[in-house]
């Protein structure tokens, strides 16, 4: 099974963050949950950028492949 690289750290920034807005209705310090949710969403913007910019070399390496041999 083949996993893109990016997808976990955009999932577990998910499940970060919303423990974070579900942590901010408990009477823990509001710092804990507001800690919780910059983790969390750090980790969606690195993880989304991974995705994208491996997105980008898969496109540029199959442009290159099909200039080398066009398929028709």
């Amino acid at each position: 099974m083949h996993i893109k690289e990016g997808i976990i750290p955009t999932v577990l920034g998910t499940v970060v963050t919303a423990t974070g807005v579900a942590m901010k209705n408990t009477n823990m310090p509001e710092s804990y949950s507001n800690g919780l949710i910059g983790f969390g969403l750090a980790h969606i913007a690195l993880g989304s950028a991974e995705l994208i910019s491996n997105n980008w070399q898969h496109r540029s390496m199959m442009k290159k492949m099909t200039k080398m041999a066009p398929f028709k």
